[in-house]
């Protein structure tokens, strides 16, 4: 809910500005929910196997188990068996959902861009233009989208200067037209007046026309989405650029941060009885978040070109594997040193 709440604050402030329908929000939500669940799923289970293990062992349930014959070793079984089943999901999300979603996302996202001027004109409202050029009212809307008794209002901010002349414009009827090959848009308004003049002095022209068109800003034709994010994974397995080749690696990493945290949280919920479930829950948290920091600046290394990119990202999940091996062992190694000891 937190990661959904940025972006649905973003969304509605394009709402808001009718840049957006309110529709496309919610598919536009729908659809990168996968991708914010790939990065909070690892961090769920991390700490829900915290807090499950970390009340079996207030509670001396491992140490029950243990006296039932049941060693720590077949217990880190069953917990990596979990994980795997989770890291199966983290794939599915990752590997081919995600990238879908984001596939899905960029489409309606384009669909929202290329809607024609007066698709959300509302009769008697004003109504901004997306890019910011100016406010349109009109006293009634036709279903072929035909705009009657309109006032149109240029902003002056976006000339090169802000003491341009504002230009204001009334006129019977307004649509919107195009050329043949669709490239530039147009308003086309029917028998009106338009001023022309810097607010605030008395120097103003007024033209009185039959016809008269305001040409829109262009916009860019839709291309291929170039987002890493919505490649599929089949178009990253056959190219050879270093950055695709990264998000490749990172698409697996995912699947295999669930068995590196699974790992770190068997001895890091530990606790003795009167430490308490919650007392190792902080550095475990900020162990997972050197370790996600970790990954990211090495595969940031990576696609700068500052690390070569055979290095890969699997040295910081051996590192971190390597962490939790010695923090799974070091109970043993104590034993083992006291056991010599006493010899």
């Amino acid at each position: 809910m937190i990661l959904v709440s940025g972006r649905l604050v973003k969304y509605l402030a394009k709402v808001a500005a009718s840049t957006m329908d309110f529709s496309a929000m919610i598919a536009l939500l729908g659809y990168r929910v996968p991708s914010l669940l790939e990065l909070t799923l690892p961090l769920a289970f991390f700490l829900a196997l915290l807090l499950c293990l970390g009340r079996m062992h207030t509670d001396n349930e491992i140490s029950v188990l243990n006296a039932c014959g049941v060693s720590e070793r077949r217990l880190l079984g069953y917990v990596l068996m979990i994980a795997s089943l989770f890291a199966i999901g983290v794939s599915y999300l990752s590997l081919i959902l995600s990238p879908l979603g984001m596939q899905r996302a960029e489409f309606v996202a384009e669909a929202q861009r290329s809607r024609g001027v007066f698709d959300d004109v509302i009769s008697k409202k004003f109504y901004p233009f997306r890019d910011g050029d100016g406010v349109i009212h009109a006293v009634d809307v036709s279903s072929e989208q035909v705009l009657s008794k309109v006032f149109l209002v240029l902003s002056p901010l976006s000339s090169a200067t802000v003491s341009a002349p504002a230009i204001v414009v009334s006129a019977e009827e307004a649509e919107q037209q195009s050329t043949d090959n669709d490239t530039k848009k147009y308003i086309v308004l029917n028998g009106g007046l338009r001023y022309e003049g810097i607010p605030g002095s008395t120097n103003y022209h007024i033209t009185e026309f039959e016809e008269y068109g305001i040409r829109l800003s262009e916009r860019r034709s839709y291309e291929q989405p170039v987002d890493l994010e919505a490649i599929s994974t089949s178009e990253l397995m056959i190219s050879n650029e270093v950055d695709h080749i990264v998000a490749l690696q990172w698409r697996f990493s995912i699947p295999l941060m669930i068995f590196v945290v699974a790992l770190l949280a068997w001895p890091l919920s530990r606790a003795k009885p009167r430490q308490g479930q919650y007392s190792k829950l902080l550095p475990a948290i900020m162990l997972y978040l050197f370790y996600l920091v970790g990954l990211n600046a090495l595969r940031g290394s990576i696609e700068s070109g500052v690390v070569p990119s055979w290095v890969t990202l699997l040295p910081m999940h051996c590192v971190f594997i390597m962490i939790a091996l010695i923090l799974i062992f070091r109970g043993s190694f104590k034993r083992y040193r006291a056991h010599t000891r006493s010899k």
